[in-house]
């Protein structure tokens, strides 16, 4: 479980962030929709320990994350794919999996036959570097680093940004395939519609740097209403 209580953060003397609070239920996939500049990026990377809390609490299964260091939230099991990707675009596929396995205990990880089999062209492109792949596979690729920790939460900013329909579709049906099978809990920065009525069960909207609305999937599916107010320029 993710708990937010009346979280605060910024850059420098600049907030971005206005006392959020939500919940995030073991499990639960969750959608954040808002426009630019809201600050939907801001709050991940709080999360994550990028940004600091300048007040207010993040407790993550129980325990407060507000104060510790990104790599002890990543092993507390909380798994993080940045906007943009950052994978290793110089190594293999293979190589930018190994890597992802160090700093963790050879019973913390997932095997790559597993990774394999939730995604058959790392396996296939396995000795191919990753800086060939298409948009799409880089974002697969980072996908699958970040499931290597088996995470018990994955934070996702923006997965489809620049990358065509099909594979959108393709990588929305696999993570919640992989939600399901695993009981993996899902934050997602996602402005692509269809890729929300495909992975999410609730929708978070931002607006400000504050949480205004919330409702869950069959409901937006009925009412597109908030869409329009919250993501409309």
């Amino acid at each position: 479980m993710l708990d937010i209580h009346k979280l605060s953060a910024g850059y420098g003397e600049a907030m971005v962030l206005h006392d959020i609070s939500c919940r995030i239920d073991p499990g639960q996939v969750t959608a954040l929709m808002g426009r630019n500049g809201m600050g939907k990026t801001t709050l991940l990377k709080t999360i994550m320990g990028l940004i600091k809390a300048r007040s207010g609490q993040i407790i993550f299964n129980g325990a407060p994350i507000e104060k510790q260091p990104t790599h002890l939230i990543s092993r507390a099991g909380l798994g993080y794919v940045p906007q943009g990707r950052e994978i290793f675009s110089d190594f293999t596929v293979a190589e930018n999996l190994h890597l992802s396995q160090l700093g963790h205990n050879t019973g913390a990880v997932l095997p790559l036959e597993k990774i394999y089999d939730w995604f058959p062209i790392l396996k296939e492109r396995s000795e191919q570097r990753a800086g060939t792949f298409s948009g799409g596979q880089q974002q697969i690729l980072a996908i699958a680093r970040a499931l290597i920790g088996k995470p018990s939460m994955l934070l996702l900013d923006e997965p489809t940004e620049g990358i065509q329909p099909s594979i959108v579709h393709e990588i929305g049906l696999q993570l919640r395939r992989i939600a399901r099978e695993t009981g993996l809990g899902i934050l997602i920065v996602e402005q692509n519609v269809d890729m929300v009525r495909t992975l999410a069960e609730e929708v978070f909207f931002m607006e400000n740097g504050a949480i205004q609305e919330r409702c869950d999937i069959a409901a937006l599916r009925q009412d597109d209403s908030l869409l329009h107010r919250y993501l409309s320029v």
